[in-house]
């Protein structure tokens, strides 16, 4: 009987020590990373409706009235050619999809060579001005609606400033060291929430102050877990320092999507000509699934036809294709079916992360980043409901409470570290003051 009380007083001594850990460590999380947080939520809230936003913004460059037959693709090029400066070269081409679609004819500074020389009295353009443009073209009447500098749309924008606040890429790490913490504070906060047996971690009605703030923080947080995991993994693949990592991880793992070989070959034959525009477009659509493509041409007079998928809204009709620039034989082709187990995970969870999908991807990430909002606040009100005066504030770290935590949280805190650089980088610097706050806090 003495025995069996010891060593149940002995294991709710070990889970108050690991809790007062994990609490520790979630405070120092949201004291991180709530700044950068915050920006990102604001900043996401405004990327969810890009597609509304730009669809009033460029309507008149996007879409155009339908009416008749379309002219050949050739002729919407050459207009595109005959409105850019010398300087540029033409790159690729996105053919319309729908009846209601423009042409959009995208534009390179031109590397050697690659003068352009069919811009018919186009202005010209030095070295240092040149800059990716992209031409607007009615499919119908071959008339210029207008040019847009590439990369300059307002989801260009919106995506930098949630990416990196409109600055360089030297900003990128704010929103990474966020998304690492906040994966933290998901991790801890779910440990914290988990009900005793017999118990139930969801609101209770009755409950004033802190505690009501507390439950309602939990319940929030736990309840947007697996969307706050999802939003956070996909943030983190095209991160700066740890999405290097994902991507060396990817690489080992033999998980890299395929990509067509660069030494492809057309085989000119004497009296052929390669296929014009049109006639790629045509071929490109008999093999490839019914999805929005780009087209990119030849170049030189070996050089091949190549075709991909300009569609995130359609993963599984992704596609990569390049095909001989006479004779249209397929001399590459990979598709949905051919990506790697990774490939498929970003090619849907990226979109989603970006609301890409409709309105109801929109919806949800709306009510998600109003869930993240609340979580915030609630966890800064709880902060200062706890916080005296002259104190940092955080929760009390009880004796040996380093000691308690189990080996597979000390090892998934490694492996955490390791995978994200700014983490570990972070952490160390946690520790320090951990270390300066104990020296102080020892009597003299």
């Amino acid at each position: 009987m003495n025995d069996s009380l010891s060593t149940e007083r002995a294991l709710s001594a070990l889970a108050a020590r690991r809790r007062s850990l994990y609490l520790r460590v979630h405070c120092w999380a949201a004291l991180i990373a709530t700044p950068f947080l915050l920006l990102a939520t604001l900043t996401g809230l405004l990327y969810v409706f890009v597609p509304q936003i730009e669809a009033r913004l460029y309507e008149g460059l996007d879409r155009v009235a339908p009416r008749g037959v379309m002219l050949p693709l050739d002729r919407s090029v050459a207009a595109a050619q005959g409105a850019v400066p010398h300087g540029l070269a033409l790159r690729s081409v996105l053919p319309p999809f729908a009846p209601g679609d423009s042409v959009k004819v995208l534009f390179e500074p031109a590397r050697g060579h690659e003068a352009a020389g069919h811009h018919h009295g186009a202005p010209p353009a030095s070295a240092q001005a040149a800059r990716p443009l992209t031409v607007f073209v009615d499919p119908y009447s071959g008339r210029v609606l207008g040019v847009q500098n590439t990369g300059e749309r307002f989801s260009d924008w919106s995506k930098s400033l949630h990416s990196r606040l409109l600055q360089g890429d030297g900003w990128r790490w704010m929103i990474e060291l966020g998304a690492s913490w906040l994966l933290v504070m998901l991790l801890t906060g779910v440990y914290l929430w988990w009900p005793q047996p017999g118990g139930s971690g969801l609101p209770r009605a009755g409950k004033t102050g802190r505690a009501a703030w507390r439950q309602w923080h939990a319940f929030a947080g736990v309840a947007l877990g697996l969307l706050s995991l999802v939003m956070v993994v996909t943030g983190i693949t095209w991160s700066q320092y740890a999405g290097e990592q994902v991507r060396r991880l990817r690489d080992a793992a033999g998980q890299a999507s395929p990509r067509a070989p660069s030494h492809l070959h057309s085989r000119p034959a004497p009296g052929t000509r390669q296929l014009d525009w049109e006639g790629a477009w045509a071929h490109a659509r008999g093999i490839a699934p019914p999805i929005a493509m780009s087209l990119s041409p030849p170049r030189g007079a070996d050089g091949v036809w190549r075709a991909a998928g300009a569609d995130r809204t359609q993963p599984t009709r992704r596609f990569d294709l390049a095909f001989d620039a006479y004779d249209g034989r397929v001399l590459y082709r990979a598709g949905w079916e051919d990506q790697t187990a990774f490939g498929k995970a970003t090619a849907v969870g990226i979109p989603f992360h970006r609301g890409e999908f409709g309105l109801w991807n929109q919806a949800l990430l709306f009510l998600f980043g109003l869930g993240v909002l609340f979580s915030l606040v609630s966890g800064w009100v709880m902060f200062y409901k706890r916080k005296r005066s002259g104190r940092l504030g955080l929760p009390a770290l009880l004796p040996g409470a380093l000691r308690a935590a189990s080996p597979l949280a000390w090892l998934g805190a490694l492996a955490l570290c390791a995978l994200m650089p700014l983490l570990a980088v972070s952490a160390a610097v946690v520790l320090m003051l951990e270390w300066l706050v104990l020296q102080r806090a020892r009597p003299a």
